[in-house]
């Protein structure tokens, strides 16, 4: 079972020294780089956590949490911006617990109704893995992404 944990000046290193392979790079910016993204975007309103197993920090996960409507910089109210599971712990179910962790974190949220990401497609891409959590895609592209949309008031039944 996986936990979101703040990201302190504790645990910054270890949670920051987390890798995709080298091939998933092109799909996904690493820790230090999403949260320096965070840093000079606060009308984001960035949200990040470590995500921990025990007390091994295995990824790293990052939305806009919130952004008021009608900002056209930041369409999506919630928006998952990064989800990383370092490379040696792929494949262990960690993706998908994380994901169902942030959708019980977002139902605490009274108007959080959708959540919104975006992924570039090609051989590798994390595409499919949201597709198969019940993200659908929007026909929308984003900054040469393609949007996925997940219903919050649907998703993860058993979370």
């Amino acid at each position: 079972m996986v936990k979101l944990c703040e990201i302190t000046d504790e645990n910054r290193a270890a949670v920051g020294s987390l890798r995709v392979s080298a091939a998933q790079e092109r799909f996904v910016a690493g820790v230090s780089e999403s949260l320096q993204e965070a840093d000079a975007s606060p009308e984001a309103r960035p949200w990040h956590r470590a995500v921990y197993v025990d007390a091994t920090p295995v990824g790293f996960v990052m939305l806009s949490d919130g952004v008021a409507p009608g900002d056209d910089r930041y369409p999506w109210r919630y928006f998952l911006w990064r989800l990383l599971v370092g490379e040696r712990f792929q494949r262990q179910g960690y993706g998908t617990e994380t994901l169902n962790a942030l959708v019980a974190e977002l139902r605490n949220r009274p108007d959080a109704d959708f959540l919104f990401t975006s992924a570039v497609p090609g051989d590798g891409s994390p595409l499919n893995f949201y597709e198969r959590y019940g993200f659908v895609q929007t026909g929308q592209i984003f900054e040469d992404e393609i949007v996925l949309r997940l219903d919050l008031r649907a998703a993860g039944s058993s979370v």
